[in-house]
């Protein structure tokens, strides 16, 4: 049960990136994509001559940074007992983690070390200037990831994203978003790093406990990515990322294709679970067509038979009804709260 290779593109602009590939929603690997990036560049040099070229950038930020015992091989994941985490997560400054890096770049066991998600614009704003990705709007930040080698366990993230590799090599395994009935998804608030993750192991699944992870296998892309490589991963796909290098250095832009203030589908779903999953299932039924008439079904159909003005909640979603919406859910959470005490 190979997964599938991934599909690959080369010499990709922004109009092929929008008329080409992005109607597809499916994931791609755009060879070469950033190979004239000046940090490209320097990551093929050396270690130490990336880790210069940041450390030149670099305006003293600090970064979220985890830290891992030897013994968890670069897996970064739950403890045994799931009340906690195998690693540690400190605000470190930059410089300091790279320095840590670099003088255990060829040990054979070495600690784990990831730095994660540091914004580019507010940690070395040059960056962007001296390396343009130019298939965005320039208002898309960039985030640097920068560690040895280590494995992100499988997990999704409610943006698209183009992540680029600067140094190092990245082997990316991806699942489409309906295959979250085989992954078998840990805890949904208790979570690495804000997004639930697969419990599965990618390098050695157990298939007793975790059968139908067999059938995702089936749907799986992967890809290697070298220097200059990037991968575009479509809003909610899994992705399971392991770095294969002793450095490694990434740059990715996550954005989102609806304003903020429409709210988190994922916190829809939580109160969901509260307020509809243990129904009996008589009422549950009741609550699906609900659901399929005013959730999946379009605002022009459900309410159609209203004035514009008296739709409320039912309107198309402006800025403005968004925030009449919070305003109800919230005093209606609250009554909630105030009744069940």
């Amino acid at each position: 049960m190979q997964p599938l290779p991934m599909r690959e593109w080369r010499d990709v602009t922004p109009a092929v990136f929008s008329e080409q590939i992005l109607p597809l929603n499916q994931p791609a690997v755009l060879r070469g994509l950033v190979g004239d990036w000046p940090a490209v560049r320097a990551g093929l040099e050396s270690p130490r001559a990336i880790v210069d070229y940041l450390t030149r950038l670099d305006i003293g930020s600090s970064a979220s940074t985890a830290h891992g015992d030897p013994k968890i091989g670069g897996r970064f994941f739950y403890d045994d007992a799931m009340t906690g985490f195998n690693f540690e997560r400190r605000k470190i400054p930059l410089v300091e983690s790279l320095r840590d890096l670099l003088q255990i770049v060829d040990d054979v066991q070495p600690p784990s070390i990831y730095i994660q998600a540091l914004p580019v614009e507010e940690s070395m704003p040059d960056f962007s200037r001296e390396n343009v990705l130019g298939l965005l709007p320039d208002s898309i930040g960039a985030r640097v990831w920068v560690g040895n080698r280590v494995t992100v366990q499988t997990h999704y993230d409610l943006t698209s994203n183009i992540a680029c590799v600067v140094a190092g090599r990245r082997r990316f395994t991806l699942f489409p978003p309906e295959q979250v009935v085989n992954l078998y998804v840990g805890p949904l608030e208790f979570t690495l790093a804000g997004t639930p993750i697969s419990m599965v192991r990618l390098d050695a699944p157990d298939f007793e406990r975790y059968p139908l992870f067999r059938d995702a296998l089936t749907h799986a892309q992967v890809a290697e990515l070298e220097p200059g490589d990037a991968i575009f991963i479509p809003y909610m796909w899994w992705h399971h990322v392991e770095t294969l290098a002793g450095f490694n250095v990434l740059v990715n832009y996550w954005w989102a294709e609806t304003p903020r203030w429409m709210g988190s589908p994922f916190e829809a779903l939580v109160h969901a679970m509260l307020a509809v999953r243990s129904l009996p299932p008589h009422h549950r039924e009741i609550w699906r067509t609900w659901f399929d008439h005013y959730i999946f079904n379009t605002p022009e159909n459900s309410a159609a038979h209203l004035p514009p003005h008296s739709r409320g909640v039912q309107s198309v979603p402006t800025a403005e009804t968004a925030a009449r919406m919070r305003g109800y859910l919230l005093a209606e959470l609250s009554r909630a709260d105030r009744n069940s005490r």
